[in-house]
């Protein structure tokens, strides 16, 4: 126990510290566009649907681009991949700030720059997360995998807790060297993936077996642990790549994890426009638009820490899903700002929480080349919801022109995964590799606590 203590806690103070990082940056360039909106739409003339679109179409091409990159990421290694991938979404990002230019050399409209735009960056950074989630799988044994999950994907909060007042305070740019705010705000937030994506192809180490960085005993357990949790998989079932886009079970998680990519997105692309709706500057809706995420922080961790401990997966995500759903319901009926944003860090709770218990899933039955396909079909059906969900807000917007109605849309989307995951068969034995397994994580909880 000693040694595999040792070996866990390395392990985690190498990678996910650093994964988080990365994907911190990765969140906050796809989500930024929805504090750009608040001068963007206005000077280039976009109407609420048509942001929607342009937020949500970088789904579609994620959709397509995600399968490809992940097998090609299996074949070359998460290293070179992943730097790769930040390398090029880092400059697309940057590329959002001159869409008026581009429309003027194109004599395209700047609508369709955006778009454009935004299908490239799907393009780019197709595989990133599903990668990330197919490396820790190599790295981390079953019992760990809810709370590791749940550290990188806390990023996803923490982007907004500290970008937010960030992006905000990056709009009073307006006017300096005769850009806007929001062009500035694209341009600084670009620039840490392409300094990023040198250090990840010096840094990050492929699989066990290469880390030099561990002792020659802590690698030799870790690599033992990991071939014997794959063969205990593989002795159930060995699921080939084709099997696995197919199978029931993938695309049942899929659905879920629509469902609760609806409550997110839809939320997070207009949150802002929301909270700028109570008559604050653009500084003050930053730090407003922070608060759900700083509960989300709270859940993710904390709710993946509890499912570990537990070894129970259904109920984790059909609960916070529900929460997830309740909350973003109570607060299309409120109109006091207070209590409109207690609702919606109440649905924050929920919407973060299930998040990284989704991902132990497909670990429990996949394992090799069908993961890497599975965790990429999972991520790239599930963010289609990316495109709807904003898309649907933004319409519902401009038919009614209020917020509430799509609102109540998202969390229409949230009880279907609620729906999904109690119909979902999933075996936990499948997580284990010995009856004394629910004892080591127990005691696995204090690794990186």
């Amino acid at each position: 126990m000693e040694l595999e203590n040792r070996t866990m806690r390395r392990v985690m103070i190498r990678l996910v510290p650093f994964l988080i990082v990365c994907y911190f940056i990765a969140y906050l360039d796809r989500v930024n566009v929805g504090f750009a909106a608040l001068q963007m739409n206005s000077a280039l003339g976009f109407s609420a649907s048509q942001f929607g679109f342009g937020a949500g179409v970088f789904f579609i091409a994620y959709f397509f681009f995600e399968v490809p990159s992940n097998l090609l990421l299996e074949r070359f290694g998460a290293r070179r991949w992943i730097a790769r991938i930040m390398f090029t979404w880092g400059i697309l990002a940057g590329l959002m700030a001159f869409i008026p230019d581009i429309s003027r050399y194109t004599g395209m409209s700047s609508v369709h720059v955006f778009y454009g735009l935004r299908v490239l960056l799907g393009v780019a950074e197709a595989g990133f997360f599903p990668g990330i989630i197919f490396l820790l799988t190599l790295w981390f044994p079953a019992v760990y995998r809810g709370r590791v999950v749940g550290y990188f994907m806390a990023a996803i909060p923490l982007s907004t807790v500290i970008g937010s007042p960030i992006s905000g305070a990056l709009l009073s740019l307006d006017g300096r060297g005769q850009l806007a705010g929001w062009q500035w705000l694209y341009l600084i937030e670009a620039l840490p993936a392409l300094l990023l994506a040198f250090v990840v192809y010096f840094y990050l180490t492929d699989k066990p077996a290469d880390a030099h960085w561990l002792s020659a005993d802590e690698r030799d357990w870790l690599v033992a642990r990991q071939a014997e949790e794959r063969r205990q998989r593989e002795a159930v079932r060995a699921f080939s790549v084709k099997e696995a886009l197919i199978n029931s079970r993938v695309l049942a998680i899929a659905l879920i994890y629509f469902g609760a990519n609806a409550t997110n997105y839809g939320l997070s692309f207009f949150l802002p426009q929301i909270v700028k709706s109570f008559g604050l500057t653009n500084v003050q809706t930053g730090f407003v638009t922070s608060l759900p995420y700083v509960v989300g922080v709270i859940s993710m961790i904390a709710w993946g820490r509890r499912s570990d401990r537990k070894l129970e997966r259904r109920w984790h995500v059909a609960i916070a899903l529900l929460v997830a759903a309740g909350g973003i319901a109570a607060s299309a009926g409120l109109d006091n700002p207070v209590l409109k944003m207690a609702a919606l860090s109440i649905a924050g709770f929920g919407i973060f929480g299930c998040l990284p218990v989704i991902w132990t899933l497909p670990a429990a039955f996949l394992s090799g080349a069908a993961a890497a396909g599975g965790i990429a079909a999972i991520n790239s059906l599930g963010n289609l919801a990316g495109f709807f969900g904003p898309y649907a807000m933004g319409w519902i917007k401009d038919s009614t022109g209020g917020f509430g109605a799509g609102l109540l849309c998202l969390a229409g989307a949230g009880l279907i995964g609620v729906a999904a995951v109690l119909l979902l068969h999933h075996d936990p034995s499948l997580e284990t590799t010995s009856t004394d397994d629910l004892d080591d994580a127990r005691r696995a909880s204090t690794v990186g606590s």
